[in-house]
C-alpha cells in the first residue's frame, strides 16, 4: 500500500506560500520584508488554482514560492536587520534612561548592512549590470530633481545628482549618446555602452511635488539598491575607459551652477610599467641580449613563411625595452580552425563576445555629428539638456551668465556657428555693422533641428526650424508597431478624398446653377443619374459595356462615367471584406479553447482602438489640409 498523501503537505500547497506565512517564518516585520524582497528580487506569484495554494481557502492573499522565502531565510541583510532592531530597542531604552555614554556608544556602534553581495548574485556579468540600468538611470535623475523634505534627505539628493553628471560625463566623453526625444513626460534619451541599448528619462527642471498616494518608503528601497548598482556600473565604466572615479569636483564652479562641467574627467596614470618590464625577459644568447618580444617576432615570422629552418638569426638588443604595452602572445589558429571548421561541431567554432570585443566596437559615423559646430544657447532654452546632447555629439556649446556659470564661449566669439533659439525674431534698433554681419553669419534654429539631426543621423535643413516658423512634427524615433499614425507619410486614400473634394468643388460650383434651373432639366438629368447608378451596380464586362453603351446615348462623358466606375467598384470591395474576414474569424474562434479565445479578443480590440486612434488623427489632419486649401483660393 503506497504512503497516504495528507492534505496541504504536497503540491501547490507545498510549492507556495502566503505572505502572512513568509512573513511569521522569517521573523520579520512586514516593511522589512518588502525590503528584502526589492533588494533579492522576489516577487509575487500566481499559482495555477489559487484555492489548492491556500489550502482550501478562496480568501484574496498573495502568493510567494516557498523555495524563494527559504532563500531569504539565509540572507545576511535579514540578520542585520534583526540586530538593527534590537538596537532600536537598547537605544529607546538608554534613552529614556538618561544613559548618555551609552546612547552614544551605541549610536557609533550602529549596525550598517551592505549590498555589494546583493549585486554580486543577481548581475553575474558586467554586460548584465549594463543591460539593467534603465530603471536605475530613471530614478536617479527623477530624485536628483525632487526638493529635500523629511522623507528625501539633502544628502540623498546629491548623491543622485552626482550619480546623474558622472553618467552624462561618461555618455558625452564616449560620444555613446544615439537618440534622442523630448516628450510630455521629460527627455527619453537612448546610449549604446558595451553594445546594449541603454535608455533613461530626465524630467524637465520644473518645481516637483511628491504625491501623497505615492508610498516613498518603496522607491528609497529601490534606490538604495540602484545607488549601490550604478557605484559599480560607473567604476567599471570609467576604469575602462583610462578615467578616474571619482571625477573630482571643483567647487568653485560647482557654487556658479556650472551643472556638469563642475566635474573634471582626468585620465588615470598608468601603474603597472613595473608589469610590463618583468613581462619583456631579455636573455643573452651567445653574447646577444634577446627579449621575448624579439621571440614572438621570430616566431610569427617563422609560420607567416611556412619555412622549416632549424636556426634563425635573432636581432640583439642594445637597450632596455621601453615602457610598451607587451600583448601576451596567442597563436595564430585561423588556419588550422578552418581547416578543421567542417569536421567540428558547429557550436565550437561560434566565438562568444567579451568586454574586450565590446570596447572596440567601432562607433557610429553620427557620434560626432556636431563637431564642425559651435553653437550659443539663448537664455530661454533649456541649459542641462541642449549641452548634453551637442557635446555628446562632439560640439562646442557656450551659454550666457543667466543661464549658469563656466562656459567656455562668449557671445561675440566668431566661431559660433549657430544659435539655439526659442522666441519670436525681434527687430533690434541701432545694430551696429558688426552686429549684422555677425547675425547675417550665424544661422538661428529652434531647439527641435538639433535633436531632429540626432534622430536623422545628418544635419538637417536650417531653413524648416529657423527663428519663428511652424516646426514640422517631432516624431520618436523609438521603434513604433506598423500601424501607428505618421504624419510625414502620405495619407490612407488620399486619391478618394482628393475625388471627393474635387465633386465637392464641383457641387458647391453647380449649387447656383442647379437652384435656378428648371424642371425640364431635372427630369433631362434623370436618365444620367440612372445610367450611373447601373454602372455602378454592374456585375459582369458585359453589364459595364451596356451602361457605358446607355451613358453614351445619355450624353455623358466618358471620363465622368469612369470615374463613377472606379468609385463603385472600391466601394464594392470594402463591402465585401470585412464580410470575408468576419466569416474567417468566427471559423477561427471556433477551433480556439476560451484562454485563447479571451487572449484574441484582447488582442483584436487593441488593433481596433489603435487604429481609430489613427484615423481620427488622419481625419483631424484631412480637415486642416483641406482649410488650407480653401484659405489658398479665397486669397
Amino acid at each position: 500500500m503506497g504512503r497516504l498523501k495528507q492534505k496541504g503537505k504536497a503540491g501547490a500547497a507545498k510549492a507556495y506560500m502566503t505572505r502572512s506565512t513568509a512573513v511569521k517564518k522569517l521573523q520579520c516585520s512586514l516593511a522589512d520584508f518588502r525590503r528584502l524582497c526589492i533588494l533579492k528580487g522576489i516577487f509575487p506569484r500566481e499559482p495555477r488554482n489559487r484555492k489548492k495554494a491556500n489550502k482550501g481557502s478562496s480568501a484574496p492573499t498573495n502568493f510567494y514560492y516557498a523555495k524563494d522565502i527559504a532563500y531569504l531565510a539565509h540572507e545576511p541583510v535579514l540578520r542585520k536587520l534583526r540586530e538593527h532592531k534590537a538596537f532600536a530597542k537598547k537605544l529607546s531604552r538608554a534613552l529614556g534612561r538618561g544613559e548618555w555614554s551609552s546612547a552614544k556608544s551605541l549610536e557609533e556602534n550602529k549596525p550598517v548592512y551592505r549590498l555589494d553581495h546583493i549585486i554580486k548574485e543577481r548581475y553575474p556579468t558586467f554586460v548584465d549590470a549594463v543591460r539593467d540600468i534603465d530603471d536605475a538611470l530613471c530614478m536617479i535623475f527623477l530624485f536628483a530633481s525632487l526638493p529635500s523634505d523629511s522623507k528625501v534627505s539633502p544628502s540623498l539628493i546629491e548623491n543622485c545628482a552626482r550619480l546623474a553628471a558622472e553618467w552624462q560625463l561618461y555618455v558625452m566623453h564616449t560620444h555613446a549618446l544615439r537618440k534622442v526625444f523630448l516628450s510630455i513626460k521629460g527627455v527619453y534619451y537612448q546610449a549604446e555602452v558595451f553594445d546594449q541599448t541603454v535608455t533613461w528619462l530626465v524630467p524637465y527642471q520644473f518645481t516637483q511635488t511628491i504625491p501623497t498616494d505615492v508610498d516613498v518608503r518603496v522607491m528609497l528601497t529601490f534606490l538604495e539598491l540602484y545607488q549601490t548598482l550604478l557605484g559599480f556600473v560607473f567604476f567599471k565604466l570609467y576604469t575602462d575607459a583610462g578615467l578616474v572615479y571619482p571625477p573630482p569636483l571643483d567647487t568653485k564652479k560647482d557654487e556658479g551652477a556650472a551643472g556638469v562641467g563642475a566635474f573634471n574627467l582626468q585620465e588615470a596614470k598608468s601603474a603597472r610599467p613595473s608589469a610590463t618590464v618583468a613581462k619583456s625577459k631579455v636573455v643573452e644568447v651567445d653574447g646577444k641580449r634577446v627579449s621575448s618580444k624579439d621571440v614572438r617576432q621570430t616566431i610569427k615570422s617563422i609560420a607567416a613563411s611556412g619555412t622549416g629552418e632549424a636556426d634563425v638569426e635573432m636581432p640583439s638588443v642594445e637597450a632596455e625595452p621601453t615602457n610598451e604595452d607587451d600583448e601576451e602572445f596567442v597563436e595564430d589558429t585561423a588556419e588550422d580552425d578552418a581547416e578543421d571548421a567542417s569536421a567540428a561541431p558547429a557550436f565550437t567554432t561560434a566565438t562568444l563576445p567579451t568586454l574586450k570585443t565590446l570596447s572596440t566596437l567601432p562607433q557610429s559615423t553620427s557620434s560626432k555629428l556636431f563637431a564642425p559646430y559651435t553653437f550659443w544657447l539663448s537664455r530661454e532654452t533649456s541649459r542641462p539638456i541642449f549641452e548634453f546632447i551637442v557635446r555628446a555629439f562632439g560640439g562646442r556649446i557656450g551659454w550666457p551668465a543667466t543661464s549658469g556659470g563656466g562656459s567656455p564661449l562668449d557671445e561675440a566669439d566668431d566661431a559660433i556657428t549657430h544659435v539655439i533659439i526659442d522666441r519670436p525674431p525681434v527687430q533690434r534698433a541701432n545694430e551696429s555693422d558688426a552686429e549684422k554681419e555677425r547675425r547675417r553669419r550665424r544661422k538661428y534654429v529652434q531647439p527641435q533641428w538639433v535633436v531632429d539631426c540626432v534622430n536623422a543621423g545628418r544635419i538637417l535643413l536650417e531653413d524648416l526650424y529657423a527663428q519663428g516658423k511652424t516646426l514640422p512634427p517631432h516624431l520618436s524615433p523609438f521603434g513604433e508597431h506598423a500601424e501607428a499614425y505618421d504624419p510625414t507619410a502620405g495619407l490612407i486614400g488620399a486619391t478618394e478624398d482628393a475625388d471627393m473634394d474635387e465633386d465637392e468643388a464641383v457641387e458647391g460650383e453647380d449649387e447656383d446653377e442647379e437652384a435656378a434651373g428648371s424642371e425640364d432639366e431635372e427630369a433631362a438629368a434623370r436618365p444620367a443619374k440612372s445610367v450611373l447608378k447601373a454602372a455602378a451596380t454592374a456585375e459582369d464586362a458585359a453589364a459595364l459595356r451596356a451602361a457605358e453603351l446607355a451613358a453614351e446615348a445619355a450624353g455623358i462623358d466618358y471620363g465622368t462615367f469612369e470615374k463613377e466606375a472606379k468609385k463603385a467598384a472600391r466601394k464594392a470591395k470594402k463591402a465585401e471584406a470585412p464580410q470575408e474576414d468576419e466569416a474567417e474569424q468566427d471559423m477561427n474562434k471556433m477551433m480556439m479553447s476560451n484562454k485563447q479565445r479571451k487572449l484574441y479578443e484582447r488582442m483584436k480590440h487593441g488593433q481596433k482602438k489603435r487604429t481609430e486612434e489613427r484615423q481620427n488623427l488622419e481625419q483631424k489632419k484631412r480637415a486642416i489640409e483641406k482649410e488650407k486649401k480653401r484659405r489658398t483660393k479665397s486669397s
